[in-house]
Order: structure tokens, then C-alpha cells, then sequence
């Protein structure tokens, strides 16, 4: 991190409205998927918010990207608020702001080939020619360890982890300052989940880009990150240094995600079960 806030975020809240019972009228109830997040993140720093299925994780990136928007709350990137923007301006801003999704084999058009995935986004912002294109494609595939080679291929005939490389290079193509990572590995065997959070930390090495870092996995997150943000029901619970989140918890709920990751001491593991069950 070099001092400059890229990403500030007050008091972001998402109520999703809905409709039950229709035998007197429509009752109309409200879900509070995200209720006051507040968080900021530095150029070249990587931010990990965990939590678990349900807890506003991946809400809280939607709202970000703006691909929905939020009921209140401020949104700054770059100095620029985007939850007043729209159109061609919003557009301009999501060159500079990227997303990896979770799972590979639906974020990629089975349809295309791996060239055209990753030499979309140049085309939809007008970058380059057909030739620099095509040139920045195969830079950018040899750089997250896929051969330009195989660009002719469609995504079924790639293994999972390197269908998430795919995605990766697809992100990359227009050298954002930030990249929404929303639990890029958790549908990988363990031993490639390794190998693509290498080449995430190799990448932001080279290329001082600044990674949000969403996952369920505490062990994870803590790998990654510089800080972590801890959500539980819509809320932040707890954030602070990686080390220090992991290594001396202050909130209950943080250490029962704790409590999950796995040890290989029988005792120490029904101890876990214990306090995971006390907190829910």
C-alpha cells in the first residue's frame, strides 16, 4: 500500500423489498442484505472480507461495481462517487475496476473462444486495434500460465483451474487498479486453489493492482490479505491487521470461523465444534 485510498466505502446499506400473503393485499417485508458497511482500501492493498453464505459478502461487491444499487450509503473510487454516476460515465470508471468470479465454469461463455473472452473487454472499450489487441491477449495469457497457443480453444476444454486463469487474464486485459476477487478458488481442488492465489500475489507484485478478497475460508483470506473485514448478517464485525484478526480474535463470531478451519487434534477439534455451536 502506498498511502493513497483508492476505495471508500460509508454506510452502504441494500434492502431487497418483498411481497407475502395475498388473501387481504400484498404484505410488504423487507431483507436487510447489507446493513452500514463501512470500509476503505488503499492502492496495491489487499482487503479480505470473510463471512459465511448469506452474511452480505458478495452483495457488498455488487454494490461496489454498482451492478445493483444501493438503498443509501456512499461509494467513492478513485474520488469518484459512483453511486451518482450512470451510463457512459460509470463505464469509463469499470475500466479501472475489475471482478473474478467465483465459479470458472459459469463465468465464461462456452460458446467463444478463449481469445475472444479475453480481448472482450478491449473491444467494448474501444482500446487498441485488431493486431494490439491480439498482441496484449497473448501477453496476458502467457503471464497468468496459459499457453497464447491454445487461445483457440473453448473454455470446456480447460481444467477449473485453468478456466479461473482464464477469467483472470480476461480481468487483467485492461490493467485495473482494482480487482474484485469474490471466492475465486473455493470451486477448486486444494492443491490448485495454491497455485491461483500464487499467481494473484505474483500478479499484484507486478502490477501494483489492489485486490478485494472475498471468501468463507478465514485461512484463506488471512493468506492474502493485508487487513481483514470480518461480515456477519450485513454488518462488519470485526476488521484489523491480517495477523491480528487470525491470531488474537476480539469478537465471538470471528473466532467460531476460526473454530472451522481444520486441525488435525482431535480434542482441539470437538473444542471448535463446541464454540461454533454456542455462538449460533
Amino acid at each position: 500500500m502506498n498511502g493513497q485510498l483508492l476505495l471508500e466505502v460509508d454506510g452502504l446499506h441494500k434492502t431487497f423489498p418483498m411481497s407475502r400473503g395475498r388473501l387481504f393485499g400484498p404484505r410488504r417485508e423487507a431483507t436487510v442484505a447489507v446493513d452500514g458497511v463501512s470500509f476503505d482500501l488503499g492502492a496495491g492493498e489487499t482487503l479480505g472480507i470473510v463471512g459465511e453464505s448469506g452474511s452480505g459478502k458478495t452483495t457488498t461487491a455488487q454494490l461496489i461495481l454498482q451492478l445493483i444499487r444501493p438503498t443509501s450509503g456512499s461509494v467513492r473510487f478513485m474520488g469518484i462517487e459512483l453511486t451518482q454516476i450512470s451510463g457512459e460515465a460509470l463505464r469509463a470508471v469499470r475500466r479501472e475496476l475489475q471482478m473474478v468470479f467465483q465459479n470458472p465454469y459459469a463465468s465464461l461463455d462456452p460458446r467463444m473462444r478463449v481469445a475472444d473472452i479475453v480481448e472482450e473487454p478491449l473491444e467494448a472499450h474501444a482500446i487498441g486495434t485488431g493486431e494490439s489487441r491480439r498482441r496484449t491477449v497473448a501477453e496476458v495469457l502467457d503471464r497468468v500460465g496459459i499457453d497464447p497457443a491454445l487461445a483457440h480453444r473453448r473454455p470446456r476444454e480447460f481444467s477449473g483451474g485453468q478456466r479461473q486463469r482464464i477469467a483472470i487474464a480476461r480481468a487483467l486485459t485492461l490493467q485495473p487498479k482494482l480487482m474484485i476477487c469474490d471466492e475465486p478458488v473455493s470451486a477448486l481442488d486444494v492443491s490448485i486453489q495454491a497455485q491461483i492465489l500464487n499467481l494473484l500475489r505474483d500478479l499484484q507484485d507486478e502490477m501494483g493492482v489492489a485486490y478485494l478478497f472475498i471468501s468463507h475460508d478465514i485461512g484463506v483470506v488471512r493468506v492474502m490479505s493485508d487487513r481483514i473485514a470480518v461480515m456477519r448478517e450485513g454488518k462488519i464485525v470485526e476488521t484489523g491487521a491480517a495477523d491480528a484478526v487470525y491470531g488474537t480474535p476480539r469478537h465471538e463470531y470471528t473466532r467460531s470461523l476460526l473454530a472451522a478451519v481444520p486441525v488435525a487434534d482431535p480434542a482441539l477439534m470437538a473444542e471448535r465444534r463446541a464454540l461454533r455451536a454456542a455462538v449460533r
